[in-house]
């Protein structure tokens, strides 16, 4: 069974990060790690490989350094790693991503493709759905459970206190939700493996993508303008014996804040 794995290179969740002085684009800290959601989805797939046989590949579009996730993903056990690398991509949407790397999958053989449910940069949790209606394939999101047998997968998702169960067949796209597994901790040996690996790359005119489809003038939404979170007030400190300090959060959150 060829399972395909979707990843992203994002921020490190402690990086700094400041808006630019137009509010056009963002100053982020060069620290950079795999997507946490896109961790699950390797897990997953090493399993799969396991319990069923044939190969993991991992798939990322970036820049030169996103190698590194891929590194990251083969020290942990993937057989196979590709980079989706050229400046014709740089700064596509979420359409624009789907399609590249749609494009990309086409010219692989697969029985799954596996992603994160969403990248904890933007969180929008759009790109694996796109990706599954550029190729026509069946699609379940947030999976906390997968069961394969027979040329079909039944998926546990997620849902706001509910899990709906979902037969699917194969070849489909998941994506990983936390709880699906525990992402193992790569070995020693599996480092110095992806350290040596040679990762191929595929450019522009290798998926018969132009400039124009590839870059910003394929995105189908544009950034305005970026804004910061509002800052929170204050925190009131309320003195006085137990019962009166009591009695005054209670006349603050229904005369002032007017919450309850």
């Amino acid at each position: 069974m060829d399972i395909l794995v979707l990843i992203k290179q994002v921020p490190d969740p402690e990086a700094l990060v400041e808006i630019g002085s137009e509010g056009k684009d963002l100053n982020i800290e060069p620290k950079f790690a795999i997507n946490l959601f896109d961790e699950y989805a390797i897990e997953e797939a090493l399993k799969i490989r396991e319990a069923h046989g044939g190969k993991v590949k991992a798939i990322t579009l970036g820049s030169a350094k996103a190698i590194e996730a891929l590194r990251t993903a083969i020290a942990m056990g993937a057989d196979e790693a590709m980079l989706i690398e050229d400046e014709g991509f740089a700064a596509g949407d979420g359409y624009n991503t789907a399609l590249v790397l749609s494009r990309a999958l086409e010219k692989e053989m697969f029985d799954i493709v596996l992603c994160g449910r969403q990248a904890i940069d933007a969180d929008r949790g759009e790109v694996p759905q796109m990706i599954a209606q550029f190729l026509g394939l069946p699609h379940v999101g947030v999976v906390v459970k997968l069961d394969i047998a027979d040329g079909k997968t039944v998926a546990e998702s997620a849902f706001e206190g509910a899990k709906e169960v979902i037969e699917v067949a194969l070849p489909a796209v998941f994506t990983a939700q936390k709880g699906l597994n525990e992402p193992r901790v790569p070995l020693i040996t599996g480092v110095m493996k992806a350290m040596k690996v040679q990762i191929p790359k595929l450019t522009v005119e290798d998926l018969g993508l132009t400039r124009d489809m590839a870059g910003p003038g394929g995105s189908k939404t544009k950034i305005l303008q970026y804004l910061p979170p509002k800052k929170r007030p204050a925190v009131q400190f309320i003195e006085g014996e137990p019962a009166h300090a009591a009695a005054e959060a209670v006349r603050i959150l229904t005369e002032v804040e007017r919450v309850i």
